[in-house]
């Protein structure tokens, strides 16, 4: 491992909860795509499949902002237990309904309970924010790290739980997903010396971290860059099916994962001197230039190597973002504020894979690919009119109360 990832490492319990958040994020990768598979294998139905995906995701892009707005207040212990309870529980209820062929609005219920899921990625990245705070540069290197995390497990989550699911039974897939839910959450909150300071409902300011102007316009291009991934998901399984290798779909798309996480990792090497609100600007108009290729693909082997380069641009400005997030939220509200980018992801992942669908549907697979397209084009636009925003001067409104609590805080807990 190059020294800067060593570096960060030589903290105390870094490695135990980096580790824990790996296994409790692969459910991310995995829930999704095995829900499709399983519903697909017991009644032939895509059109639910897919509808049980988008509650899923719909759920928890609506649920896990509110889960990290309490763990801010309370602790992440606290709040991650019995949350991932309910996740669990709603999980079991949708295996058990699919397997029994109960009626559809059952696993819809259920579906829409499992969006209990926290956001692991967001307490992971808040726990790394409280021990680097004040040493960017060691900070910038823990969030690349943890988007080579997020990237790992979208390179194996899927092949994991589509072939668990098409060769063992069709439940295999979210059954081991819930099974690493339950690992990483209860390994994680067991660890209680790098979790970060709670803050009462007296030091926060009132509302969510989303009146930010500077997140919002996180958020709302984060909507647009969802789109981009669900939609280049649905057209490629589509496309590959087109030209009969539907199993490529999943080495394809892995490729794409494959090409932001190495990205990723010469990323948290870089010693950078730009602005983090340019250096964003500068990698969300990457994403969006490449997807223009895309339209040239007439084969897999191509379009892999399409994919590849345009995955180079995705873990950079993921990175960047999570340092702008850090930026413009207070301190109080951080992992708040770092799950409504997932959230913005989540809403345009579902978004992006209905167009998606619909364009196939309409026009056949190599149409599908101009939905990213747009899709980029939106996010770009987005981001030159919010650049403004994230350019300008930081508010501090907060920071300076939210310093003095943390020293009591902090003195507190060693008396």
């Amino acid at each position: 491992m190059p020294s800067p990832y060593r570096a960060i490492f030589a903290a105390p319990g870094t490695k135990g909860f980096s580790a824990a958040g790996f296994l409790g994020r692969m459910p991310l990768s995995m829930m999704g795509i095995g829900v499709v598979t399983m519903i697909s294998q017991l009644t032939g139905r895509y059109g639910l499949a897919g509808a049980l995906s988008a509650t899923l995701a719909m759920s928890a892009a609506v649920i896990g902002p509110l889960i990290s707005r309490l763990v801010d207040r309370h602790g992440q212990r606290r709040v991650l237990r019995p949350a991932t309870l309910v996740a669990l529980t709603a999980v079991a209820g949708l295996l058990i309904c699919a397997q029994q062929r109960l009626a559809d609005w059952t696993l819809f219920v259920f579906a829409a309970g499992a969006g209990c899921v926290p956001s692991v990625g967001s307490m992971i990245r808040a726990r790394w924010a409280e021990i680097y705070r004040g040493s960017p540069r060691q900070l910038h290197t823990a969030y690349a790290w943890e988007s080579i995390v997020d990237e790992v497990c979208f390179i194996f989550g899927p092949i994991i739980s589509i072939g668990l699911s098409t060769a063992w039974f069709p439940e295999a897939g979210p059954l081991l997903a819930a099974g690493f839910l339950l690992v990483g959450v209860v390994w994680l909150t067991a660890q209680r010396s790098t979790e970060p300071v709670p803050h009462p409902r007296r030091e926060h300011t009132g509302g969510s971290a989303l009146r930010s102007r500077g997140l919002q316009v996180l958020v709302v291009t984060f909507v647009a860059t969802g789109a981009i991934f669900g939609s280049i998901d649905v057209v490629t399984v589509a496309f590959a099916e087109e030209r009969g290798h539907k199993a490529a779909a999943s080495l394809v798309l892995a490729v794409y994962a494959l090409g932001s996480c190495l990205a990723g990792a010469v990323f948290g090497l870089l010693h950078l001197k730009r602005k983090a609100s340019t250096r964003w600007l500068v990698g969300v108009c990457a994403m969006a230039v490449s997807m223009i290729p895309l339209q040239l693909a007439g084969s897999l082997p191509f379009l892999a190597v399409a994919l590849f380069v345009a995955g180079l641009a995705i873990a950079p400005t993921m990175v960047t973002t999570m340092a702008l997030v850090e930026q413009h939220v207070p301190r109080t509200e951080l992992t708040e504020g770092m799950t409504w980018t997932s959230t913005g992801l989540a809403v345009g992942v579902a978004l992006g894979s209905s167009a998606a669908g619909w364009v196939v549907d309409a026009s056949g697979a190599e149409a599908g690919y101009a939905v990213p397209v747009a899709a980029g084009a939106l996010a770009a636009a987005v981001a030159f009119l919010g650049y403004r925003r994230l350019s300008g001067p930081v508010p501090t409104e907060g920071r300076a109360e939210d310093d003095r609590h943390r020293r009591t805080d902090d003195d507190e807990r060693v008396a």
